[in-house]
């Protein structure tokens, strides 16, 4: 692990084009002369099972340098000259497929507040903690203690709200990892995230969260943030370094003084691949049977398309949509944004949570600051945004309250309760099939009786994570 600890002043600004040309060998290939590097493609490599150093042999003796491996998927990224054909039937390989991006899933910010305060703000945190009902947790003492939540995006800055040893940093695997920028959130959607899910100021004190309207408080003001950073200054990451980070946390979630329970994934792909075969839904779904309780973002892409975004198409993982609570805490007041993918009648979002004109904290400099200051800053500390990021960051929080009231829980038991502990959302002509869905409420749920793990069971088809990259990537 790296602690990384700037002074709160520091101003992170986006990484230059020309800088990040520098930065891109710190991806753990051998860096190669311009002419060898130029007629190089980076590949995922899968193996047979049991053939992997057999897969690995097949590489080197075509020419490749050996990148990051995948344990999750048998695998190993590599620069292959000539490509995915160079490796197509070796020895040893099952399937070689190019890399691909992924975006991380925010909208720009909505307009300023003249002057902002927590509680009279409808979208503060304050505000929207108290409309989920998070503060019912907090009464009873459960406040996601003892319980970490691996965030996989563009990392953290250590302003208040997440000091103190709320951040715990696990690898940098994206193109910044090297030098100032390594842990630090360039993009400023991980910061924000971070700050939804577990941030608490360092004047609020344990025991009065309920009745605290003055500092600010994630919905799980107790639990650890365990950072990942895998995209940039533009909020860009491959599949491979995501597939990477989940391989990371499935090997790490235990370690001693380490218990990740919860992966929180605000980012996706548009990718038309049946989640059955995507290597994305695969990897994310080993995790979810690994025990970890995985929330993934439903899309921003709204009337633009149907389906789910990848991987939380996946029916194993919690899919999370967008609402809109405006100034009600009746989930049947609440409507569902026009960005927010609604589902195609066979996988919708399994619940959803507040993600419009959100108040979370703000990484000053970062890429979103420069670009949207203007329209979403709401102080110097605070930052106004929108999108099923901030939704899926709402969730995760929640299943971290359940999960430090009640340890025991498998991902299914968590995912059942959310589920239908919710709230009916309010009917919408833009989005018939998500009338009568659930939205987040969590007072009932503080003294619900779990569901047996053999009722809570999810049975659907395992994915096998054959597909491409490709086309796990989309448009």
């Amino acid at each position: 692990m790296m602690s990384l600890t700037p002074t709160p002043k520091r101003r992170v600004r986006p990484i230059a084009a020309a800088a990040l040309a520098g930065l891109l060998g710190t991806v753990g290939f051998t860096a190669a002369a311009p002419a060898q590097a130029a007629a190089k493609a980076t590949v995922l490599v899968r193996a047979l099972p049991g053939q992997a150093a057999v897969a690995e042999s097949s590489a080197r003796a075509a020419g490749a340098d050996i990148g990051r491996h995948l344990g999750v998927l048998n695998g190993f990224v590599a620069e292959v000259p000539g490509g995915p054909a160079a490796l197509a039937g070796a020895p040893g390989v099952a399937a070689v497929t190019p890399n691909v991006a992924v975006q991380l899933l925010g909208t720009r910010g909505a307009a300023v507040a003249s002057e902002y305060s927590p509680t009279a703000d409808d979208y503060s945190l304050d505000s929207l903690n108290n409309k989920v009902g998070a503060p019912t947790f907090w009464k009873a003492g459960f406040t996601g203690q003892g319980v970490d939540v691996a965030l996989i995006d563009s990392g953290t800055v250590p302003v208040e709200g997440l000091t103190g040893g709320k951040v715990v940093y696990g690898p940098d695997l994206s193109f910044e990892s090297q030098g100032q920028l390594r842990n630090l959130d360039t993009f400023g959607h991980g910061t924000h995230m971070a700050g939804i899910i577990a941030g608490r100021d360092s004047a609020a004190r344990a025991g009065n969260y309920a009745s605290d309207d003055t500092h600010f408080l994630g919905v799980a003001p107790d639990a650890r943030i365990v950072s990942i950073k895998v995209a940039d200054a533009r909020g860009s990451t491959d599949i491979t370094q995501v597939i990477a980070a989940i391989d990371w946390v499935m090997q790490h979630a235990h370690d001693p003084g380490m218990n990740i329970r919860v992966l929180n994934l605000s980012y996706g792909t548009n990718g038309a691949q049946s989640w059955t075969l995507d290597p994305l839904a695969y990897a994310a779904e080993q995790a979810w049977k690994a025990g970890v309780v995985v929330v993934a973002a439903a899309g921003n892409s709204g009337g633009n398309s149907t389906a789910l975004n990848n991987p939380a198409s996946d029916p194993y993982l919690i899919a999370v949509g967008a609402v809109d609570p405006g100034k009600s805490s009746a989930t049947t007041s609440w409507t569902v944004p026009d960005f927010s993918n609604s589902g195609d009648g066979v996988r919708d979002p399994d619940l959803s949570a507040p993600g419009a004109h959100v108040v979370s904290l703000r990484a000053p400099g970062s890429y979103i600051d420069a670009q949207y200051g203007s329209t979403g800053a709401v102080n110097d500390r605070f930052f106004r945004g929108s999108g099923t990021s901030q939704s899926t960051a709402f969730v995760s929080g929640a299943a971290a309250l359940l999960l430090s009231q009640q340890p025991g829980l498998t991902p299914d038991q968590v995912k059942m309760m959310l589920v239908t502990g919710g709230g009916k959302l309010k009917s919408n002509p833009h989005h018939p099939d998500q009338n009568g869905r659930a939205g987040l409420k969590l007072q009932k749920l503080v003294s619900a009786t779990p569901p047996s793990p053999a009722m809570a069971a999810q049975n659907f088809v395992s994915a096998s994570g054959t597909g491409s990259l490709d086309g796990a990537r989309g448009s």
